[in-house]
């Protein structure tokens, strides 16, 4: 299958509120409510829900401050993955437990959704080869991730597998009870 990898921009809105609200939580609707919101999010369970977070999606894509890369086949977006400076997600940084070492430039790979009928066809390897590439060439010291421990289904495993990091040259630097905190070198 050919698939071409799109970095998102605000041109690409449309496609990314398409995915969303089209493709990916066949299995899981109840998940349908995050638009990869999540690690953004700094508010209440009672303000958590699917019309505040596609709104505050639309926000951050419009003022170019949400990153990631969609993958298409045949101009249809089939999967994404959210990628952004790691100071970016204020959640992220407290669930996680992260230390931050000062001048370090770290970017953080956060969610891989691929819709259920494009999995295990490699659409998460290449878009983890052209994070790489992108990034290369970037203000960066790391990227950095955090995929669970286990192998569980696919769409629980929603940060990437362990065994896909390893496989492009990340180490892991922290292991936790649920998940391990990966990183590799620009």
């Amino acid at each position: 299958m050919d698939f071409v990898i799109k970095p998102l921009s605000p041109e690409l809105l449309d496609d990314y509120l398409f995915f969303f609200d089209n493709m990916v939580f066949t299995e899981h609707p109840d998940w349908s409510k995050c638009y990869c919101y999540s690690f953004h999010f700094t508010g209440t369970d009672e303000q958590w829900n699917k019309e505040d977070n596609r709104a505050a999606v639309i926000k951050l894509i419009k003022a170019d401050k949400m990153h990631g890369y969609l993958a298409y086949h045949k101009d249809v977006p089939v999967a994404w993955c959210n990628v952004n400076d790691r100071v970016n997600y204020e959640r992220l940084m407290s669930i996680y437990n992260l230390d931050v070492t000062i001048g370090d430039k770290v970017c953080s790979i956060v969610c891989f959704l691929v819709s259920p009928e494009f999995r295990r066809k490699g659409i998460a390897k290449l878009i983890l080869e052209r994070i790489i590439k992108d990034y290369s060439l970037r203000d960066y010291d790391y990227l950095e991730a955090y995929p669970a421990v286990c192998n569980s289904s696919c769409e629980k495993n929603y940060k990437g597998p362990l065994s896909l990091y390893k496989n492009h040259n990340f180490r892991v630097i922290k292991e936790c009870e649920n998940y391990s905190v990966v990183q590799r070198q620009l």
